[in-house]
């Protein structure tokens, strides 16, 4: 994997707080995102931010990618995204390291879910495991001239469907108020297409791991439901 993003200039990230749909001032739009605390990080050019709400069905989570051509090749769930452009969510209801839910989106919508047995340096995934009921939807966003400038990507993940990560999951889903999980969120940008994947790609995590890989659980944070 090509060397993670670091801006020394950001402060390490801290809890992110996750509030619940009922609290909401969603107004007539229902545009739930645009009330909710906004996480953000990469370089200025691939820019990506980061929210959630929470109901007592399901998790929903937004990503919004600045990208000026923004790509993809694969279009089957469980697809190798992480070989494109894709932004990813890890989840680990119990905050144990282990069993924890992979979420991964491309430009296209497509889908990729797995569990993650056990995190890196001895990684070892099944993406035979499918969250039950998930959904996801990109869209191309434009610019005040009309052009594409980037990508949003939206996920709608059922309680019920985290829920078969294992007994651990059970004992947690659906949430309560004040419960807190771990958690990290990341983008791929390939600023070169298809044609060149890894030239100048940018590894960007919200709390950059320590390794190579994304997979490093100490670098989780805290997503506490309010």
């Amino acid at each position: 994997m090509a060397e993670m993003y670091r801006d020394p200039t950001t402060a390490p990230p801290g809890t992110y707080d996750v509030p619940h749909v009922d609290d909401l001032p969603l107004g007539r739009d229902g545009h739930w995102w645009t009330v909710v605390p906004v996480i953000a990080w990469g370089p200025t050019a691939s820019r990506t931010t980061f929210c959630a709400a929470w109901s007592r069905e399901a998790l929903f989570v937004r990503f919004d990618a600045i990208d000026a051509h923004p790509w993809h090749t694969i279009a089957h769930r469980d697809g190798h995204l992480w070989n494109e452009e894709v932004v990813e969510l890890f989840l680990d209801p119990d905050g144990s390291g282990r069993n924890y839910a992979e979420f991964e989106v491309n430009p296209a919508g497509t889908l990729c879910d797995l569990i993650v047995r056990t995190p890196w340096p001895s990684l070892a995934s099944d993406p035979a495991w499918d969250c039950a009921g998930v959904t996801s939807r990109a869209t191309m966003l434009a610019g005040p001239d009309g052009a594409v400038c980037g990508w949003s990507a939206e996920l709608t993940i059922p309680w019920a469907g985290l829920a078969s990560l294992g007994p651990h999951a059970v004992a947690r889903t659906p949430p309560r108020r004040g419960d807190g999980w771990r958690f990290n969120v990341f983008r791929i940008d390939r600023p070169h297409g298809p044609s060149d994947p890894e030239r100048d790609a940018i590894y960007a995590a919200w709390s950059v791991p320590s390794g190579p890989s994304f997979h490093d659980t100490n670098a989780f944070r805290d997503l506490r439901f309010r």
